[in-house]
């Protein structure tokens, strides 16, 4: 009896050192087949998890109410991929299996060996019947930290934001300001010191700079101290809904005071336009007092038996300007083959008739004719022309000026003349203009270029963009969608004028614009209205227009055409002129005459 107890309680022990020893083994075998390359990447994948909780705390708010998303596909790992010996077994199509020995410690070169050796063999395999263990999605997954700021920053620089650096200068300044406005009125305490010290040292740094390539070393540094300086104002005015308020404000007064500047802008720009240069008017005042000291038989101009002359090429220049004038009397004298063969004739009015005059008797042309008319002492206007100008309601001196409606009254200027160029004093001649007059006019009055474009921005050129077509009259008798033309450079038929009465129509329309509003004001509606259905379009190389207020004219265009006109207010002798058109404008231009010298006339 006693005998056979004993022999139960030594198969008790046994049965209880069984279970006790037989879990320590087969774990301690489980973690000797994991290699140190795998211990190290698990590692290195926890390490990386806490790095990455920004990015899925963001990846979460960026799939927030999400419809049908789906999560991250889970690869499990089979009981069967491992045996009884703790190998890992890899199923292909021809069930192969690797197994990896028992083995202590000192044959940890000798399993890496295996594992790697493994992991080949697995991935020329077929995929669909593989079963990827954690070592090799270790392997394949490359999982990258968060870019830091400056990373972010220079990736931001290498893809084309080149003023990621200035916006947030700028950024932190505005936001400075915000805080600032919170402060009490007088409030001189250390936050607020520190606030405006940063934000000027930042103002002074950046200055003008608009790309990030142009910062100084200084500037970055100064920045630093600004984040410092507003955390502790946050910490201050925490006032969330007050500060939103305040930027709202800020941000309405910013866009009010633009276009308040932007509107002054315009304004001066246009004043600018009106206004004669300090040089100019020097030198205006020199030529007159110069041309009423001479006696009145040296005031007479040579060569005055070919004013009239058919035979010979006629160009008429309305201006009050001289250089202007002078400019397209000498551009167009350089440019001409047979320079013999022209005249020029300089309209003016009173004031400006003695320095033009002047002017031309000092630099008179030793071959073309040149003749300079007054305007007010031909009896071809209106007594009461000027009251009639005066009802246009403008204050822009071009559209009140004599001289911009007396051109269309060139058949009583010049009764002698059967066909001239007409040219606005703000252009420039480049090319001969005597095959001009070999054109077939084909019964027309006015040979000019059409300024309407194809596409869409054939609207911005018809006649309804500057006349009212609301007025019944108009819209009976002239179509809105008919093409605009320039002046500038125009072939007029003085006796297809006469032949038509079309002085007669101008007065009878400009009448009809002094009752009621039917269009803009100036000469350019009236005229397209007086010669509609009466102009020859002419090719667009014969006239190039917007030097005076586009940018973006090709410079193959202003090369190859016959005239350039400097339309706009920002005309060549300005200030405001466009800078890179101005040198086909100065090469006209004596600057070394004594009178400009003189004067502070300079390119």
């Amino acid at each position: 009896m006693k005998q056979s107890r004993r022999w139960q309680r030594i198969l008790l022990l046994s049965l209880l050192s069984i279970s006790f020893f037989a879990p320590l083994i087969l774990v301690s075998n489980r973690l000797q087949s994991i290699t140190p390359v795998g211990r190290r990447e698990s590692i290195e994948d926890l390490s990386n998890f806490r790095h990455m909780t920004n990015d899925l705390r963001l990846n979460a708010i960026e799939h927030e109410g999400g419809v049908g998303l789906k999560g991250p596909r889970h690869i499990l790992l089979k009981d069967e991929g491992f045996n009884e010996s703790g190998a890992v077994t890899q199923s292909s199509e021809n069930e192969k299996t690797v197994d990896f020995p028992k083995t202590d410690g000192n044959d940890l070169q000798y399993r890496e060996e295996k594992v790697i050796d493994s992991q080949q063999k697995t991935e020329s395999s077929d995929e669909k019947d593989q079963f990827l263990t954690v070592i090799q999605l270790a392997n394949k997954t490359d999982i990258k930290p968060p870019l830091s700021k400056f990373e972010k920053s220079a990736k931001a620089q290498r893809d084309g934001a080149t003023d990621v650096k200035i916006k947030e200068i700028r950024d932190k300044v505005i936001q400075a300001k915000a805080y600032l406005n919170f402060a009490p009125p007088g409030s001189n305490s250390q936050i607020v010191k520190e606030l405006r010290t940063r934000m000027r040292d930042l103002e002074r740094a950046v200055g003008d700079v608009t790309k990030d390539k142009d910062l100084s070393k200084g500037a970055l540094r100064k920045l630093k101290p600004m984040e410092a300086a507003l955390y502790k104002a946050s910490r201050v005015f925490n006032n969330c809904p007050a500060m939103a308020t305040k930027l709202r404000a800020m941000n309405y007064n910013t866009e009010e005071l633009a276009q308040a500047q932007k509107k002054q802008a315009t304004y001066l720009m246009h004043l600018a336009a009106r206004t004669t240069p300090k040089g100019q008017h020097c030198l205006s005042m020199r030529l007159t007092s110069e041309y009423f000291a001479l006696d009145p038989e040296k005031r007479q101009m040579p060569n005055q038996e070919n004013y009239n002359d058919p035979s010979l090429s006629h160009y008429v220049v309305f201006s009050d300007n001289v250089l202007a004038s002078a400019v397209v009397v000498n551009s167009t004298i350089s440019s001409s083959k047979d320079p013999e063969k022209i005249v020029l004739h300089v309209v003016t009015d009173s004031l400006n008739y003695p320095s033009i005059s002047m002017w031309f008797l000092l630099n008179i042309p030793s071959k073309a004719t040149i003749q300079i008319q007054n305007i007010d002492d031909m009896d071809v206007l209106p007594s009461d022309f000027d009251q009639l100008l005066m009802k246009q309601n403008s204050n822009d001196p071009r559209f009140i000026s004599t001289l911009n409606h007396a051109r269309f009254y060139l058949p009583d200027i010049f009764p002698g003349l059967n066909k001239v160029v007409l040219l606005d004093h703000d252009v420039v001649v480049q090319r001969d203009l005597s095959r001009l007059w070999g054109i077939d006019m084909k019964g027309k009055v006015i040979g000019a270029v059409e300024t309407c474009q194809e596409g869409e921005e054939a609207s911005l050129h018809s006649l309804s963009t500057f006349i009212n077509f609301s007025d019944s009259w108009v819209a009976g008798k002239f179509s809105p969608k008919a093409c605009t033309w320039a002046f500038g450079m125009n072939l007029v038929d003085l006796e297809e004028w006469r032949r038509r009465k079309l002085t007669s129509t101008y007065v009878k329309y400009f009448n009809l614009g002094t009752k009621r509003p039917l269009w803009k004001a100036g000469s350019l509606p009236i005229g397209w209205l007086t010669f509609y259905r009466q102009t020859l379009p002419l090719d667009k190389r014969w006239h190039v227009m917007g030097l005076g207020r586009e940018s973006d004219i090709k410079t193959v265009d202003i090369e190859q055409a016959a005239v350039i006109h400097y339309d706009g207010i920002m005309k060549p002798w300005l200030d405001i002129g466009i800078e890179k058109y101005k040198r086909y404008w100065n090469r006209h231009v004596p600057y070394y005459h004594s009178y400009l010298q003189q004067c502070n006339i300079q390119a």
